[in-house]
């Protein structure tokens, strides 16, 4: 399943039966380019995962860069996915969530996006006054697009977000690897290096960085399995990234 065109963020709500639930959540946010959402094996198959293990899960379907709809259009998914771990952080009563364990998830570009709310929370887009924190308390990220650096991008996923020749101060702005701080939350990532569709490099990036800044960080790179394949349930060597994922769930008492 995807989608396009989005031009009205939702928020769905997934939720393990009442018993069951551990107080752990993850906002989820599939990829696509910025110009598509693969909301279903990188959404919503996703979730269910998560649920069957206590977590509740909340997949995003944010708002895609539209340069006829959006003045700004560069924040535009950023909004959406700070006021989606803002909302959850409001409502972990009525949830039953710990509001010190929710996490953001993120796949392809969608991983550009979560990597985005792990290292921008200290200056929420947009003008919401509220002042929840809308940092994550972890990352989780599957072939991510992490920079925008041209070198290194994915170059679909750059036009779309920053247009055709963006100022270099906005290009260091959403490449992510360069604004990693102590304060960056724990991360897990998941990459492939025959990935012709995203660099492995930006993942290895990434994980540089987080480890030059103290960040509790575990990365997970394969040999092959291209790009796309989300939890990779007919890969039975590829699938164990989340074998992996679950024992990092554990460790970080997550799961």
């Amino acid at each position: 399943m995807r989608v396009k065109d989005v031009t009205e963020p939702k928020l769905y709500t997934f939720l393990p039966p009442a018993g069951q639930r551990n107080g752990s959540s993850v906002v989820i946010c599939p990829g696509g380019g910025y110009r598509i959402l693969a909301i279903d094996h990188e959404g919503y198959a996703v979730a269910r995962w998560f649920n069957k293990r206590g977590i509740t899960a909340f997949v995003l379907k944010y708002r895609l860069p539209n340069d006829e709809a959006m003045d700004e259009k560069a924040i535009v998914p950023l909004l959406d996915a700070q006021q989606a771990i803002r909302l959850v952080r409001q409502n972990v009563q009525e949830w039953g969530l710990d509001p010190s364990k929710i996490g953001i998830m993120g796949f392809s570009a969608g991983g550009h996006l979560a990597s985005t709310v792990g290292t921008h929370f200290r200056e929420p887009v947009g003008s919401i006054a509220d002042t929840t924190s809308v940092r994550p308390d972890f990352m989780i990220l599957g072939y991510p697009v992490v920079s925008m650096l041209e070198t290194t991008t994915h170059g679909g996923s750059r036009k779309a977000l920053l247009g055709s020749d963006p100022p270099i101060d906005l290009v260091r702005r959403f490449s992510n690897e360069l604004q990693v701080t102590p304060a960056t939350p724990p991360t897990f990532i998941v990459h492939s290096t025959d990935d012709q569709a995203v660099p492995v490099e930006n993942s290895i990036r990434l994980y540089q960085s987080l480890v030059d800044h103290g960040v509790p960080a575990e990365m997970h790179l394969y040999e092959s399995g291209g790009h796309g394949y989300g939890m990779a349930e007919s890969d039975e060597t590829l699938s164990s990234w989340m074998d992996r994922l679950s024992d990092w769930l554990k460790g970080r008492d997550i799961w």
